[in-house]
């Protein structure tokens, strides 16, 4: 069951956590987001894939593992708990009825590729994985993070192709980290924090753009020798979950105003915001805004948090309900 997924990925697996799209039980069936797993099936030293573990569904992006194009995301079902003809209905919601036929051709043209030589494929990136984190270990102050990251909250298994760098006991921040590579050396690595950095790497990467990233962060190394990071509120994970006063739908489209972000505290949220990474919204519609969350997205965005889908691209304002 194949769909051209138009950005919507977050807003349909809420939906579908919502309405259920189970047996006609109505009981709630194990499914799973697996965005950045789609290459999972194909290797043995990778984690386990989520069907294999049992899950009646799962949603892979092969935009970012695979090698498909932006938006090209697939619904893998198996069993018979799973109403098929009721997912598709939740999803025929959200997607767009004229898809495009590249994104269907490069889901199939990937999936013949790992079906016919995924294993070798994967393989030498793994073995490329495994030499970039043992050069980057190597630089001062950096660590690799590894085993540390197993069973903490629930993880089970880690995909060494997610080369995870703290970067902390460097004085820099993560934000810093990239903001040098991309203007010094043309490489974006996309995700970082306060205080990481992450490499992702795949079947695309060889031995010269490895070598660029060890060369980079050794060159990045040495000049922020006297690296210092901007200060950042950290609230609680608590902190961060705001008390819906209004159902999102009443509080996006009705009465709003904006007002300087200084000011929005008690105020209810007429926007989702979200920091990138981890892409969870700490703002949702409806919600009423509380100081630490306004202090954490001020003192991030001031370090260089990314924060993609504010209707003010500077974030100093927010768009709050009236009244």
């Amino acid at each position: 069951m194949r769909f051209a997924w138009n950005r919507l990925e977050h807003q349909y697996w809420r939906h579908w956590r919502t309405t259920g799209a189970s047996a006609a039980t109505g009981s709630a069936r194990p499914g799973t987001a697996k965005a950045w797993g789609a290459h999972l099936p194909f290797h043995p030293e990778l984690p386990t894939w989520a069907m294999d573990a049992g899950a009646d569904m799962c949603l892979v992006s092969v935009h970012k593992m695979g090698a498909g194009f932006e938006q090209g995301s697939v619904f893998h079902v198996q069993g018979d708990l799973i109403d098929r003809a009721r997912l598709k209905l939740c999803a025929d919601l959200l997607v767009t009825t004229s898809p495009n036929v590249l994104l269907y051709a490069a889901i199939d043209g990937w999936r013949r590729q790992m079906v016919e030589s995924g294993h070798e494929l994967l393989g030498s990136a793994l073995q490329l994985a495994k030499h970039a984190r043992d050069e980057l270990g190597r630089i001062p102050g950096i660590s690799v993070m590894d085993d540390e990251l197993l069973g903490a909250e629930a993880s089970h298994d880690l995909d060494r192709l997610q080369v995870l760098l703290y970067v902390s006991a460097t004085g820099a921040s993560g934000y810093q980290v990239v903001d040098w590579l991309r203007e010094n050396r043309r490489i974006d690595l996309g995700h970082n924090d306060h205080r990481r950095v992450l490499a992702t790497l795949s079947i695309a990467d060889d031995d010269t753009t490895v070598g660029a990233l060890i060369d980079a962060l050794t060159a990045w190394r040495v000049e922020a020798v006297d690296a210092q990071a901007p200060k950042m509120y950290l609230p609680h994970p608590r902190e961060l979950q705001l008390t819906s006063v209004l159902l999102p739908r009443d509080a996006f489209f009705g009465p709003c105003e904006r007002v300087p972000i200084g000011e929005a505290p008690g105020r209810i949220a007429a926007e989702q915001v979200t920091p990138y990474p981890p892409g969870i919204p700490v703002i949702v519609p409806g919600e009423l805004i509380d100081r630490g969350v306004v202090e954490y997205l001020r003192s991030g965005i001031a370090a260089g948090m990314n924060v993609p889908d504010a209707s003010d691209p500077t974030a100093e304002t927010l768009r709050v309900v009236t009244g």
